[in-house]
């Protein structure tokens, strides 16, 4: 038999990863996959938590990329997918790398054209989940309105 060879750089969801991490955190560097997820996809596709992200076989990585796409079919629990009842579609869905950072973007632009609180709060710069700002915040807003005035 001949040993398989050791894969320094493994690609997981368009996501470089290093060979020599664990399963376990490797799986962490995918955007959308957090501790929880990540240990989702470990129990239910049984892979070894220890085993090195490099010596993972090609129809384990494929496993893993099948599941990140579409949780619901391999059976992960509707709690734990990180987008419940979409907006547009009303379904539950498990957004994972690029459209994470996406649809994000576009529902805080929808925030700022129906002029929602949080949108007018994400347009002004301000804290948008209730955070006190007079001690907190306070960069950018201008040198001299920020403590005692420098001496002349």
């Amino acid at each position: 038999m001949a040993e398989k060879e050791f894969r320094h750089i493994v690609r997981i969801m368009n996501t470089d990863i290093d060979g020599n991490r664990s399963v376990g955190s490797a799986l962490h560097k995918i955007q959308g996959v957090g501790f929880m997820f990540g240990n989702l996809i470990i129990n239910t596709l049984g892979l070894d938590v220890s085993k090195k992200s490099g010596d993972l076989s090609d129809a384990e990585i494929h496993s893993i990329e099948e599941f990140v796409k579409d949780p619901q079919k391999m059976g992960a629990p509707v709690w734990m997918l990180n987008r419940r009842k979409d907006k547009e579609t009303g379904k539950d869905i498990h957004l994972s790398s690029t459209d994470v950072k996406y649809v994000r973007e576009n529902d805080i632009k929808l925030l700022k054209k129906i002029k929602t609180y949080k949108g007018i709060r994400h347009m002004s710069g301000l804290p948008v989940r209730g955070q006190r700002t007079k001690s907190n915040f306070r960069k950018n807003k201008g040198k001299l309105s920020l403590g005692a005035k420098p001496k002349k």
